[in-house]
């Protein structure tokens, strides 16, 4: 079993920029691949970056490339997700999720486990 949680969103400026963690339990943190995910209201959840269980393979959606940094510190058990130059389109809940081996997903069915969510609200 693997907890998650999320923190770190709010209420931002377009252009601004935030900080995501997500911070896991367990010993095993470094076997797992993990994933950041958004939600908009009244839309699909959808990814938006993943980084394998070293952190030397990170894949983005197209959206976000260019803006978007994950990473991830195995001592730590935290994944990150740098967000900068923020756009209003960005505003969403982010959640992260985990799924145990080294292959990077970008597929929501893919993942394991899921924090509860933190708000990203982005104002123009």
């Amino acid at each position: 079993q693997v907890q998650l949680v999320e923190s770190g969103g709010g209420l931002v400026q377009a252009g601004d920029s935030l900080r995501l963690s997500c911070a896991a339990s367990g010993r095993t943190f470094s076997s797992y691949t993990m994933g950041w995910f958004r939600q908009a209201p009244g839309k699909e959840r959808e990814f938006v970056a993943t980084i394998n269980w070293t952190g030397r393979s990170t894949y983005y959606a197209d959206s976000v490339k260019g803006r978007f940094t994950i990473s991830r510190d195995n001592a730590k058990n935290t994944v990150y997700l740098q967000m900068n130059s923020l756009k209003p389109e960005d505003t969403a809940v982010y959640y992260c999720a985990s799924k145990f081996g080294g292959i990077i997903h970008v597929a929501r069915v893919e993942y394991d486990y899921w924090g509860q969510g933190t708000q990203v609200t982005v104002s123009s």
